[in-house]
């Protein structure tokens, strides 16, 4: 497991990250402490989880940080994990319950604290950008959080790339926190990120945490053969989101998968390994995030940590994204 220093930061932090949105969803408590045994036993010292997380059932909300801090707290591991959280959701009925106003902001902070139960936050990102709030505003309800030693650094998720500049120069002429790092969705199957996102992050020295590394599981090549995703995954648990469905789910991408895990059996290659070790040697990637259900899924994972791809591979790996017909819904392809 390699270290790596977190963009233009001091910060170091493990090349795989452990993501935790199943927490409390599709695995309980017991498991997931079983899941963040496994992460620390494999050596991650980066877990990333958010406020709204699971998601779903408003009774699930909060419960996925609450998990992790009941960890950290038995665990006495609070000084040994990188733990990064984000705000923006709907954490409340209310208007002022959501989105990234300073108000909003400062109130989810100290509430993730109290469910983390840990008086600092190593990295606090906003989980999208907000319209609807000048970007200054949030910027320096930011920086202050920072300032008060509740927030060591801040970054942001599914931000394109001409927001996070104008993000980057708002706080450069502004004399605000800087964002150090972001949390975009990549894997073999979404590769939009390459075109301005990640050449951006490379030139500024920003951090790149990338999301959805398997592809939802699809490219571990579990749904070659299956008509109908299982029970209890991405694709069909106890709060389906379809927006899975829509990314992945779709006859074009099970065939490029299915051929290319036939081109790796016959290399004696396993295609959840391939997949993971293809994001980890893109150029400008930090970290890849990798959740699980079960903690013999995060071993699995971890098999392509490590792992070489030669030329032939990596040019096989690309016919994914070249084969694939362009998406043409924008909204499917923001997300």
């Amino acid at each position: 497991m390699q270290i790596k220093r977190l963009g233009g930061t001091g910060l170091k932090v493990s090349e795989v990250c452990l993501g935790t949105m199943t927490f409390g969803n599709q695995a309980d408590q017991a498991t997931a402490f079983e899941i963040m045994d496994t992460a620390e036993q494999g050596e991650i010292n980066f877990f990333d989880t958010a406020d709204v997380y699971p998601g779903g059932e408003k009774a699930l909300v909060g419960v996925t940080e609450e998990i992790v801090g009941n960890w950290l707290r038995e665990r006495n591991a609070r000084d040994r994990i990188v733990l990064a959280t984000k705000c923006y959701g709907k954490m409340g009925p209310y208007p002022n319950d959501q989105g990234l106003s300073r108000r909003h902001i400062i109130a989810a902070c100290e509430a993730s604290l109290r469910r983390l139960k840990t008086d600092y936050i190593d990295l606090y990102q906003v989980h999208q950008f907000d319209a609807g709030v000048p970007l200054e505003e949030t910027l320096r309800a930011l920086d202050d959080l920072v300032r008060a030693g509740k927030v060591r650094y801040v970054g942001c998720s599914n931000f394109p790339a001409w927001r996070l500049a104008d993000a980057l120069w708002t706080s450069k002429v502004n004399g605000l926190e800087r964002i150090v790092c972001v949390q975009p969705r990549y894997n073999m199957a979404f590769r939009m990120i390459e075109d301005e996102l990640l050449p951006l992050c490379q030139e500024h020295g920003v951090g790149v945490i990338v999301y959805n590394p398997l592809a939802a599981g699809v490219l571990t090549g579990r749904y070659v053969e299956k008509p109908e995703a299982e029970t209890g995954t991405r694709f069909k648990s106890k709060n389906p989101n379809d927006l899975y469905r829509r990314r992945y789910w779709n006859e074009a991408l099970h065939e490029q998968v299915k051929q290319l895990a036939e081109f790796m059996q016959g290399r004696g290659k396993q295609l959840t390994h391939v997949a993971v070790a293809w994001v980890l040697s893109q150029p400008g990637v930090t970290s890849a995030i990798l959740g699980a259900s079960r903690p013999e899924q995060l071993t699995e994972s971890l098999g392509g940590v490590g792992l070489t791809l030669d030329e032939e591979e990596l040019r096989a790996c690309d016919a994914i994204w070249y084969n694939l017909p362009r998406i043409r819904d924008k909204e499917i392809a923001r997300r």
